[in-house]
């Protein structure tokens, strides 16, 4: 299957999935509560394909764009006949209910997704363990010019007391272009350093110039057709020389490419105890001269059911808040819309996700997914179901009903504001999809 078919088979499989439990949700809820659902649809539009049960229609419809739970009586412009069954009939608690309902089972299902993968393949970056120790530090970068060093131990970031790399590399990467206080522990002193993060690549995330000290650089992945592939590296090849001189770190030997560029250069590894070298010719590409080889190494263990689900809810916890962080300083102007991802990119992770070894990759994916997918429904957008929460939490301080006309203009710029948001985000995912194009961004 082409890469295309893969990528468009996996998304459609995890945005359908996701949809239709949100949904299930807030059907499950109104059925229970007595609400009479008319309708039950994957899609807007026209209706493809379903069936009638009862006096719901399930329906798949044309438009893949989402779906709705479509309850009677709930437009507040029909008319209202007090008939039990319909939404507006019942009391605020009961709507409140049944709007946070589906974005609470994507939620559920972030947990239930993370909780079974840890249990069956937890795989995490190895220097997740390690002490946030500083191995390499790029010339020119907002790390150097801070003043930081190699050996440097980074023992608080923006308020973290004690941060592992995960946390550091987390708030570097929402950081760009805004000043990141951090604590460093030098020679037995402890400093107070500012260090400003500098926007880079087509996300526009903060990268402060630093790498964490490695024990062993070796060789992770290469690039399929890429100078490293070619001339013979292997996966599990420990690097430890270029040039004849030692390498202690990847960002190290990425450094000395820039300034080699498309000269030969010698790379030594150690493989099976035996040391071997290799001539590359370094290539352009991403605007950087590269070989097409990583260094990323990885654990892998398997938990038991209740240090997988701890681990899941704190993850889920962490993500969900960073999420909230992003949302903020993108409202404060402080954080790129650039960094938000669209269908076309959320569809080339989900096929990349599906190419790799094992279903674990593709379970990951649809719980980050969905759980973004549950905060994003619960922000105080009307149209959407924390627009909805809102005007019900409003009106219960306010102990009456806000006026319909208030009501349909504010419906009515938030469509307008959705559909610009919309615009928008995939404009994002062109520009950072098609070649040649993502240079041209503002």
């Amino acid at each position: 299957m082409s890469d295309f078919l893969t990528s468009l088979v996996a998304v459609v499989a995890v945005l359908g999935f996701m949809i239709l439990i949100h949904e299930f949700g807030h059907y499950a809820v109104a059925k229970w509560l007595g609400v009479r659902v008319e309708q039950f649809a994957i899609g807007f539009g026209k209706r493809l394909v379903g069936f009638r049960q009862g006096e719901t229609d399930y329906r798949i419809n044309a438009i893949p764009l989402g779906g709705y739970v479509k309850m009677a009586g709930e437009n507040p412009m029909d008319d209202r006949t007090g008939d039990p069954g319909e939404f507006l009939s019942h009391s605020r608690w009961h709507r409140f209910l049944i709007a946070i309902a589906g974005p609470t089972m994507n939620i559920l299902l972030a947990v239930v997704l993370l909780t079974v993968v840890y249990m069956v393949h937890y795989e995490y970056l190895a220097v997740y363990d390690e002490p946030t120790v500083i191995g390499w530090v790029l010339k020119d970068t907002p790390a150097a010019k801070a003043g930081l060093q190699i050996g440097d131990r980074i023992t608080r970031v923006d308020g973290i007391q004690n941060p592992t790399w995960e946390q550091v590399d987390l708030k570097e990467a929402l950081s760009p272009n805004q000043p990141l206080p951090i604590e460093i522990e030098r020679g037995g002193r402890r400093m107070e350093i500012t260090v400003v993060p500098e926007p880079e690549g087509v996300d526009q995330i903060g990268v402060a110039g630093w790498a964490p000290k490695q024990e062993k650089v070796v060789v992770t992945d290469l690039t399929p057709d890429m100078p490293a592939e070619k001339a013979g590296l292997k996966e599990k090849d420990q690097i430890i020389a270029l040039d004849g001189k030692p390498v202690s770190a990847m960002p190290e030997m990425i450094e000395s490419l820039q300034v080699t560029k498309d000269k030969p250069v010698a790379i030594t590894v150690l493989r099976d105890g035996e040391t071997k070298t290799f001539t590359v010719t370094p290539q352009l590409s991403e605007k950087r001269y590269r070989v097409g080889l990583g260094s990323m190494q990885t654990k892998v263990k398997t938990l038991p059911f209740g240090a997988a689900f701890s681990l899941s809810l704190h993850e889920n916890r962490q993500n969900a808040m960073l999420i909230l962080e992003l949302v903020k300083k993108m409202a404060q102007g402080k954080i790129s819309p650039k960094s938000i991802e669209g269908p076309i990119r959320i569809g080339q992770a989900a096929g990349e996700a599906a190419r790799r070894k094992g279903w674990t990759p593709l379970m990951e994916l649809t719980a980050a997914i969905s759980l973004n997918l549950g905060i994003f429904n619960l922000l105080p957008i009307p149209i959407l179901d924390g627009g909805v929460i809102l005007f019900l939490i409003i009106e219960g301080l306010m102990r009456r009903d806000i006026s319909l006309t208030i009501k349909e203009r504010v419906y009515q710029a938030a469509f307008v504001f959705l559909v610009l948001f919309a615009v928008m985000v995939i404009y994002n995912d062109l520009m950072k999809t098609i070649p040649g194009l993502a240079d041209r961004m503002p």
